[in-house]
């Protein structure tokens, strides 16, 4: 029987979410709570749409002309390592027909015991990238941004590395919280100790989510908090070492 996938959205002509056109699967749930979340709706694990992997497959796969050679499918979330079975099953089918895979996760769920740990493994097996988001270098106030730690994140990139994965890893730059050169500097070690790491993203962060909160009756937590100018950009991407194509 098929493990049934919960999904919140689908995007037909992604960009931003990994090499070339893709086709975005966003998944439902998240444990995470980032202050900055521009899609609280998908924190919910109890709501979605109910897809099997064939079903979904088929319908995406419809539009592999747009694709090209660079491009494929991203699953991202919500957090879609929560749902590891719909995805390694999902990814599956799509290695079988060439598609080129992608994961976009935030790392929350990853964890060295079994089961999941096993399963890890075998979708990493059909995955040819993970993008993976940083939020905060520092534990403590990795903590305080998204209410989990960060060490088993970390740990995470650590094993992709291991295990000759290639990784994008992503960051998003929030004014006085996630700008600081210490940190930058301290995240920019730690991405030069890893040996597949082939794209650096600095996201800058923007209120275009806010009215998400509002309408779910939660209190956004950056209010008043402005987006980063060029200059501060450019600035954390100098510290990153982020060299533009």
């Amino acid at each position: 029987m098929s493990t049934i996938g919960k999904v919140h959205s689908l995007e037909s002509f992604g960009l931003v979410d990994g090499p070339g056109v893709r086709f975005v699967i966003f998944l439902q749930g998240c444990r995470m709570r980032c202050k900055y979340c521009h899609n609280p709706e998908t924190w919910n694990t109890e709501v979605g749409e109910e897809w099997t992997p064939q079903d979904l497959f088929n319908k995406v796969f419809r539009y592999k002309n747009y694709w090209g050679k660079d491009g494929g499918i991203t699953v991202s979330g919500g957090e879609p390592l929560l749902q590891i079975d719909f995805l390694i099953e999902f990814f599956k089918l799509a290695k079988e027909k060439g598609v080129h895979t992608t994961v976009d996760t935030s790392g929350n769920p990853f964890t060295l015991e079994e089961p999941f740990i096993s399963k890890f493994n075998e979708l990493m097996e059909v995955t040819d990238l993970f993008m993976l988001d940083i939020k905060e270098i520092d534990d403590e106030k990795h903590k305080v941004l998204t209410k989990w730690t960060n060490s088993n994140i970390l740990q995470m990139a650590q094993y992709l590395s291991d295990h000759g994965k290639d990784m994008w890893i992503r960051h998003v730059l929030v004014p006085d919280l996630t700008d600081d050169e210490e940190g930058l500097k301290e995240l920019n070690t730690f991405i030069k100790s890893l040996k597949t790491v082939t794209r650096v993203e600095i996201l800058p962060y923007h209120t275009l989510g806010k009215f998400k909160w509002e309408k779910l009756g939660i209190d956004y937590p950056l209010e008043g908090v402005r987006t980063p100018d060029a200059e501060e950009v450019k600035a954390a991407e100098d510290i990153l070492e982020i060299v533009k194509e």
